[in-house]
């Protein structure tokens, strides 16, 4: 059973159960949960969007089209936060190329800078900045910690110089997540990006509480463990008490037990389909879990 199965038998797992008349009955017109900006006091959406592979795709309108859709529906929700990078092969491109000028004025557009030496380094972020057709990036963050000192110090350089409007890091593996608590500690940081699941809780342990010590928002990739989380729950119904939350599928679930955690800025969950961007967002509204539920999320999952 694959995520689009678990989806489409949401409703009917749950039916019968108390909550069943509503479960997770939110509306896609309700607003999305909103985290602050340490940094700035700037809001931003807790729900928003990462591009890798999904946006790695070709020049063709079939590959083009579902990703179109995605955007159109990922804006009219209300969402803004964006995540991409050069490592992500055409994903730039592909998403400079594909919004609007409407777009591009509600977005908050996060790249990266993933190569070796200064000078590389802003030849990169400047061409980033071409393929997504934007002068002034959001945020631009050091991809896994690559050079980060060479990094670091022009993306100063560029933020003192308006070419952006916060700097970052990010990893992905919780490996490096010790090597990411000592940088946070060692340098001044906007924003800090790591994975963290009901499955992967490491970054509770000293990340997020340094994060949230030190003033840094923070970003949380790979929220479906690449999609191995909804493998933990093949032939599972949902539980009753889902509905509490207003969740109605196990996707929802997991992106509440993350929300929920009051040092967690945004969430960035990559997806080409316009219906995993729905029940994404819907993760992002209504009613989070307390303590109390979301230990009971995790061993949903265990």
């Amino acid at each position: 059973m694959n995520r689009r199965q678990l989806l489409m038998g949401g409703v009917t797992l749950v039916a019968g159960a108390a909550v069943a008349s509503r479960a997770g009955a939110v509306s896609p017109g309700e607003a999305l949960i909103r985290r602050r900006i340490p940094a700035s006091g700037e809001e931003i959406p807790v729900i928003g969007l990462g591009t890798s592979r999904t946006f790695e795709v070709g020049e063709s309108a079939a590959e083009r089209a579902p990703l179109r859709e995605v955007l159109e529906s990922f804006f009219a929700s209300g969402a803004r936060l964006i995540d991409t990078s050069p490592m992500y092969s055409s994903a730039e491109k592909v998403l400079g190329g594909l919004m609007t000028p409407d777009m591009h004025q509600r977005a908050f557009l996060a790249t990266k800078v993933w190569t070796r030496g200064a000078r590389q380094g802003r030849e990169q972020m400047t061409r980033s900045g071409e393929l997504l057709k934007t002068a002034r990036l959001d945020l631009i963050q050091v991809h896994n910690l690559l050079d980060l000192e060479a990094h670091l110090k022009t993306l100063r350089e560029w933020k003192d110089a308006g070419r952006v409007r916060y700097i970052g890091v990010t990893h992905y593996t919780v490996g490096a997540q010790p090597e990411l608590v000592k940088v946070l500690k060692r340098e001044k940081l906007d924003f800090v990006q790591f994975n963290y699941s009901p499955l992967t809780r490491a970054a509770e342990n000293e990340l997020l509480p340094v994060a949230a010590d030190r003033g840094v928002a923070t970003l949380v990739n790979r929220p479906f463990e690449d999609g191995a989380l909804f493998g933990t729950v093949r032939g599972k119904a949902l539980p009753a008490w889902a509905g509490e939350l207003d969740a109605a599928s196990w996707g929802q679930l997991a992106l509440k037990f993350i929300a929920a955690h009051p040092a967690v800025t945004g969430i960035i969950p990559a997806t080409a389909k316009a219906s995993h961007l729905a029940d994404n967002l819907a993760g992002g509204r209504g009613r989070l879990p307390d303590a109390r539920q979301r230990e009971a999320i995790a061993r949903a999952f265990a």
